[in-house]
């Protein structure tokens, strides 16, 4: 439909759109017509172009005497017409040097959301999703105390997860040593689900009852050694940020909406369904009901970005739909480029 919009249109529903951004109330024609002074268009030549955009879905009339108010159609043009501005090098240099300051990706994650929240005074988003085939990097065994073993498992995407096991007795740190270079001398590089598999037949074998390594690797390996799932990372900060806007809810409804943004799934689901543009690219998505009836005045910008580890990790900012688009794509996109670069060292 966008296509088919005369210039004149087009800049006039922008303008309603940037107004209604800038006002939160129903834009009417001579508001208008004082932004477009310079074209010497009449408050009536306005109005007859509003209401062509209103026959055609652009805008809406939300009582008689009031002026007009975009609807998500609206919005879409209006975002499509944004150009993402650049930062300067030294801000990016300083986003950068912020995120290098997270020695861990769930600390970089974090650190990605809570910049996001500041930049737009909006819900920031962070994801960072393990690839799906994650490859051993390496495995540290340390003896505790009371029989307790710390085992790590570092994977090639650089996620590191640990667990605390309790043994039915004290194991000499020398033979944790064992079996961890054991294990990162056959196994570093491969595939942790082909590990499983290969480790499974060794140790069935009659001679591991023979072997000392063998034999201890089999108790580790019952408690869960190497048994790690790709449990993504997700942090969401902001959502105050949102308490106060006019949104036009239920009080049952407000508080659907921020219950759905509590829940890890559903934010996995949101990142998921909207923002499937190729790697790097900027998406934007205004209004969110066909996820949850209560997101329906939300807006989703994002932006996904794959590793070369294979990490792939989602960038978002969640807002109401009148928000400053632009602050919101330039955040959401210097902020993925950041998160990109301290990935790949």
């Amino acid at each position: 439909m966008a296509g088919t919009m005369t210039a004149r249109h087009r800049e006039i529903l922008h303008s309603i759109v940037q107004t209604y951004i800038e006002t939160g109330e129903p834009v009417p024609s001579r508001a208008i017509a004082r932004r477009h002074r310079h074209h010497q268009l009449s408050a009536a030549s306005i109005r007859n172009v509003m209401a062509d955009l209103c026959d055609e879905g652009y805008l809406a009339q939300p009582h008689t005497s009031a002026g007009r108010i975009p609807t998500e159609s609206g919005f879409r043009s209006y975002v499509q017409s944004l150009a993402i501005g650049q930062v300067l090098g030294s801000e990016l240099a300083r986003l950068r040097a912020e995120l290098e300051t997270a020695d861990t990706l769930e600390a970089r994650v974090e650190r990605s959301s809570h910049m996001l929240t500041e930049m737009t005074r909006s819900v920031g988003i962070a994801a960072a999703i393990p690839a799906a085939s994650q490859l051993l990097d390496h495995v540290e065994l340390l003896a505790l105390s009371d029989r307790r073993v710390l085992m790590v498992v570092l994977t090639r995407d650089q996620v590191a997860r640990n667990r605390v096991v309790v043994l039915e007795e004290q194991v000499a740190q020398e033979e944790l040593h064992s079996i961890r270079d054991y294990l990162n001398r056959n196994f570093a590089g491969w595939q942790l689900s082909t590990i499983h598999t290969e480790l499974k037949r060794r140790l069935e074998q009659e001679s591991a009852a023979y072997d000392a390594i063998l034999k201890r690797l089999t108790v580790l390996y019952a408690k869960g050694l190497l048994d790690i799932g790709l449990s993504p990372e997700v942090c969401l900060e902001g959502a105050s940020n949102l308490v106060g806007l006019d949104f036009h809810l239920t009080r049952e409804k407000m508080r659907e909406m921020f219950h759905a943004l509590e829940e890890k799934k559903r934010i996995l689901q949101l990142l998921d369904r909207f923002l499937e543009q190729p790697s790097g690219e900027v998406g934007v998505h205004v209004g969110l009901s066909r996820m949850h009836p209560s997101l329906r005045e939300l807006s989703l910008i994002g932006i996904s970005i794959t590793l070369p580890s294979g990490l792939s990790a989602k960038i978002a900012v969640l807002g109401p739909i009148r928000m400053n688009y632009e602050k919101a794509m330039s955040a959401v996109l210097h902020v993925g480029q950041a998160f990109q670069e301290t990935g790949s060292h």
